[in-house]
């Protein structure tokens, strides 16, 4: 799983203390089995400590279904009340055999360009 986030200064509107990001998921099949997305799970933290949860089915309106060695990458959107957070989170994901199992996002960081000491 790679993640990359940007800040959309043109989207925020500081002053009304909103700051919104997009972020980029690449998705990899690096198992022996064919698994589809099912559902997600993000828990958003911003730099005051507060705390917003995201469940949802499936990424951006699809929920994609990977062979081994596919990928699958998408771009989305959230808003904090400070210039800096932390995104993570979790995909439930089904296999071809019907075995459901997390697919864990680590912790990301999403930060206004050079407001991290």
């Amino acid at each position: 799983m790679q993640v990359k986030s940007q800040y959309l200064p043109e989207r925020s509107q500081p002053r009304r203390q909103q700051y919104v990001f997009a972020y980029t998921v690449t998705i990899h099949n690096e198992g022996g089995e064919t698994a589809q997305l099912k559902t997600r799970h993000w828990v958003i933290t911003d730099a005051d400590g507060n705390v917003q949860e995201v469940r949802g089915d499936g990424v951006v309106g699809e929920q994609p279904t990977l062979r081994p060695g596919q990928s699958f990458e998408y771009t989305s959107g959230c808003s904090l009340r400070t210039p800096r957070g932390m995104m993570e989170g979790t995909y439930q994901m089904v296999s071809d055999a019907g075995e459901r199992f997390d697919a864990r996002i680590a912790p990301f960081s999403l930060a206004l360009p050079h407001s991290l000491n």
